[in-house]
């Protein structure tokens, strides 16, 4: 297997003026895709092993750094941009990142991180450097937020993006005839991989927004055609509640993909009606992330279901003893395959805990019908998961403890019918003056706005066990 870049060079050289990527700026065929790769890989320089981080919303930049760290053997650390500078900071501080590739609207926040920036677009070299490269080398760190409050690195290696590519390839029959549509951010491994970089693996063509909008959406179906598209459950809401959905023509989609624990029923058939088949992804940052999926064509008789494993994936639903469960029964998903990540970035510990015998413990506990199709039913840790990003409570928690008018705080997640869940902040006060919007002042530039809590109440106490661990099943039935 040769590095991921040849998925580019390849295609350049059979269809050098197919196009690659649509988007706000323009279009690029695969062959200037190509060579921008190479010309980005020899501006950038980088040794084996290097970590280059890129903060920008979505544009074909981050793409061609993947490709060029690919090539040159780096590796590639994307910045969530919904993030506050601290958060940044950490990230960048935890992976020994010494360059950062930039967008020009952030040229103001990064200029005193204290790391070599490349605006973006900006590289011109003409030279070819050799590819130092290959399956077994690391080419992504895509943070992602930790139990203890911190986030961690989910280190991939270019055998787990092909691995990956070809389950994505199997699940949606992508052919180089496919027009993909993504809106989901690319620093979050499902806008990245779950159709984005299998689409350029096929051959096809990418139409790339920056954000999600949902009119903007709704044009570029009209306007661009296109026969695939992820949208997560908040986005697939924002589309049925739009008054383009009741007549907006969509029969070029020939599947939509979306991807969380729980999907609402109503949201999958409501697609359905329309004639469009709803295929599910199960999987995480650390399985790159498709490890089981629903295809078109049993989507009608699975409705809720996350399907079988991905074709480069073994799945296992496990009891506390990891020994499997019988059909119909609750237990852990474990996977395994060459998919999943190869560590937690310098988290030894992190990386031990997170693996047993090889097999990587998810944390969600789903259940398998007579016919091995799995559904997930609830998550064995605390993270609350909002509108498709990932909230541990503990993260905010840390902060507001810190906080001298507040004597102790537990944070849970709350059904909600947009978000699917949002957070809810259980505060006991230390000063009776704080109130709801003295405690979100606490979070301000120190969390991204999508991690603060929807609603804090106050109490006089936390419920506690007899070894003082605050019991979060009886909170999360107050709130």
């Amino acid at each position: 297997m040769l590095d991921l870049s040849t998925w580019i060079d390849r295609w350049a050289a059979h269809s050098p003026d197919k196009t690659a990527i649509n988007w706000g700026g323009g279009q690029l065929s695969y062959g200037a895709l190509a060579k921008r790769i190479r010309m980005l890989a020899a501006t950038l320089g980088a040794e084996p092993g290097d970590r280059i981080a890129y903060l920008g919303q979505n544009s074909p930049h981050l793409i061609e750094l993947v490709f060029a760290c690919a090539r040159l053997g780096a590796i590639a650390v994307p910045l969530n941009w919904r993030l506050a500078m601290d958060e940044h900071r950490y990230v960048l501080e935890d992976c020994g990142a010494r360059t950062l590739i930039y967008e020009p609207n952030y040229a103001e926040t990064t200029a005193n991180l204290g790391l070599t920036r490349i605006k973006a677009n900006t590289w011109n070299s003409a030279a070819l450097p050799r590819s130092r490269g290959g399956p077994d080398s690391r080419v992504l760190i895509v943070y992602t937020s930790g139990t203890t409050g911190r986030p961690k690195g989910a280190v991939l290696d270019q055998r787990a993006l092909a691995c990956n590519a070809i389950n994505s390839t199997v699940m949606h029959n992508l052919t180089s005839a496919d027009r993909v549509l993504t809106t989901i951010p690319l620093f979050h491994i499902g806008g990245l991989n779950i159709q984005t970089l299998p689409a350029l693996h096929a051959g096809a063509t990418i139409y790339l927004h920056s954000v999600f909008d949902v009119e903007a959406t709704f044009a570029a179906i009209a306007r661009d055609r296109p026969t695939l598209m992820v949208l997560v459950p908040a986005q697939m809401q924002a589309m049925l509640a739009h008054p383009s959905w009741a007549d907006c023509d969509l029969s070029c989609l020939r599947m939509v993909t979306t991807g969380s624990t729980t999907v609402p029923h109503g949201l999958i058939e409501a697609f359905h009606a329309r004639g469009v088949p709803v295929g599910q992804v199960y999987g995480c940052t650390e399985t790159a992330p498709i490890a089981t999926c629903l295809c078109a064509e049993q989507a009608s008789d699975h409705v809720g279901s996350v399907g079988l494993p991905a074709r480069h994936c073994e799945v296992r639903v496990v009891d506390d003893d990891g020994r499997d469960v019988a059909a119909g029964e609750r237990g852990e998903i474990w996977v395994r395959g060459d998919n999943v990540m190869r560590e937690y970035w310098n988290n030894p510990k992190a990386s031990a805990a997170a693996f047993s015998d090889g097999w990587f413990r998810t944390g969600d506990i789903a259940e398998r019908d007579d016919d091995g199709f799995l559904s997930v039913v609830d998550r064995k840790h605390d993270m609350i998961i909002s509108g498709s990003e990932n909230i541990y409570p503990a993260e905010i928690e840390r902060v507001l403890a810190d906080a001298p008018a507040i004597s102790a705080v537990a944070v849970v997640g709350r059904a909600d019918q947009r978000w699917g869940e949002v957070a809810v902040a259980v505060v006991v006060r230390r000063d009776a003056g704080l109130d709801e919007s003295g405690v979100l002042a606490l979070l301000e530039g120190r969390l991204a706005r999508y991690k603060h809590p929807h609603d804090v109440i106050f109490v006089d106490a936390l419920p506690r066990n007899a070894m003082g661990k605050v019991e979060k099943h009886v909170l999360r039935s107050m709130v």
